[in-house]
């Protein structure tokens, strides 16, 4: 049976993604820092799957990852898809936020995937198979105010993964790198993150399923490709700041009002230490859950529709030129 790993799973969208694939029969390595958590969810996993292994343990640690890496191995025998999936964040104004908070969530949400990619590596390039998923968001293509340290973390994963692709490609390797955006997903995330504003946090809409994601990732393995947008709102992130950045600013800026709730005390959260919860991958906000019709899309797809978009084009100036032509006859 094939190996996944995936980080950041005792909750939310990594113990759907674990879910999903403990669901087809693959064996499943959960890892995240909460034990207890992390316990509940390997009972949750085995009632879909009978071979789950659950790790305790902060993967902004190299050492512990790289010996993760080493455990799994030695436990299966190898590693055939590992999901980078874990993250923390810290809600606030740029001058609210400190030192300490920005170091923070580039450990967890930046280098925690550059080890675990070099982990997966160390496995995936001597058996020159393999695949490894950075879990991202739309928030990496455009980023948005309350949220820098998050953003910036998550951009700097778009450089690494691209620069480890080429490296892949110069050598013949056979392993692939795919990064998933993802939109506003429903889960507990926000109920433990930083927040350091006097408001309570709020996912904007439109709100996307960890399901959904979960089925990205799966389409993901299935049919390799360098990105797959979830939901809508990723794209569509990516298509403005790219067209019309000015724009994306200031849409960008009217995202401080719709990402806070009513008063809240500021609060440490998660950031330097697990917070108490359950094994869920639902958040409290499942009522305002979409379900497109399309889920999500492949740069595979977008590099098809622009090769059809270029033929139609040509059809028509072909057409239109053949018309000019008899005309003047």
């Amino acid at each position: 049976m094939p190996v996944i790993v995936v980080t950041g799973a005792s909750a939310g969208i990594g113990l759907a993604i674990a879910e999903r694939f403990a669901q087809a029969g693959w064996q499943v390595v959960v890892i995240a820092r909460q034990a207890e958590r992390i316990s509940k969810a390997v009972e949750k996993l085995k009632r879909s799957g009978d071979r789950v292994i659950g790790m305790a343990g902060d993967v902004s640690d190299p050492a512990f990852v790289e010996q993760a890496g080493r455990d799994v191995m030695d436990a299966f025998g190898g590693i055939d898809v590992w999901v980078n999936n874990a993250m923390s964040t810290v809600i606030g104004r740029d001058e609210d936020l400190t030192d300490a908070d920005y170091r923070r969530v580039v450990e967890t949400t930046y280098l925690s995937q550059v080890y675990g990619t070099r982990a997966a590596l160390r496995v995936m390039r001597p058996a020159d198979k393999g695949a490894v998923i950075q879990i991202s968001s739309g928030l990496a293509l455009r980023p948005a105010p309350l949220q820098a340290a998050y953003c910036g973390a998550k951009a700097a994963v778009d450089g690494f993964t691209e620069a480890i692709r080429a490296e892949l490609i110069a050598s013949s390797s056979n392993v692939t790198l795919t990064t998933v955006y993802l939109p506003a997903v429903n889960t507990p995330q926000p109920l433990w993150s930083r927040n350091r504003t006097d408001r309570a946090q709020v996912i904007p809409d439109p709100l996307f399923d960890p399901r959904l994601c979960a089925d990205a990732v799966w389409s993901a393995v299935q049919r390799p490709s360098r990105k797959v947008f979830v939901g809508r709102t990723t794209w569509l992130m990516a298509l403005a700041q790219q067209f019309t950045p000015a724009l994306a600013d200031r849409q960008a800026a009217k995202m401080i009002t719709a990402q806070q709730g009513g008063p809240q005390l500021p609060r440490l959260g998660n950031l330097d230490r697990p917070e108490e919860g359950p094994a869920a991958i639902d958040g409290p906000d499942t009522e305002r859950v979409i379900r497109p019709w399309i889920g999500f899309v492949s740069s595979r797809q977008i590099a098809a529709l622009k090769v059809a978009a270029v033929g139609v084009l040509a059809g028509l100036a072909v057409t239109a030129g053949f018309a000019i032509g008899s005309s003047k006859r």
